[in-house]
């Protein structure tokens, strides 16, 4: 998802865009893979003297329930990055930096044929170790 459809979603859903929110956006669009909320906090400090963990969190949630937002657990710890909706595919992420990679591969066939005649509502498919700069 780019920038641009990232604000119409929201739109879309009737929420408003504020500046704060196309900053939020802006530094996942930007960013090469997941990122942390403390991440997104020292992005905003400066542009924002004192932005609350609140607003942020908040913010955080919304994105994440209109479906701009991808999240993860990295570490104990949730990880956030802009939704892909490009085509379906899934993800190894580092483990360090956070940096993904895109996996062509879906072992959903496989899946589905084990689960005989369970319902699946949705899938998500991640690798997680290190990426060749953080090894």
């Amino acid at each position: 998802m780019k920038l641009n459809e990232a604000i119409e979603q929201i739109k879309k859903e009737g929420y408003k865009t504020t500046g704060k929110r196309k900053d939020i956006l802006t530094f996942f669009a930007e960013a090469d893979g997941y990122r942390t909320a403390k991440d997104l906090i020292a992005y905003l400090e400066p542009l924002y003297e004192g932005i609350s963990f609140d607003t942020v969190y908040r913010n955080l949630h919304l994105f994440h329930e209109v479906g701009v937002l991808e999240t993860t657990e990295l570490n104990g710890e949730k990880n956030f990055r802009i939704s892909c909706t490009e085509h379906h595919h899934h993800h190894f992420i580092c483990k360090d930096c956070g940096k993904t990679k895109e996996i062509e591969v879906c072992p959903m066939k496989e899946v589905q044929q084990s689960l005989g005649n369970y319902a699946i509502e949705d899938h998500k498919f991640e690798i997680y170790g290190l990426c060749p700069a953080c090894q």
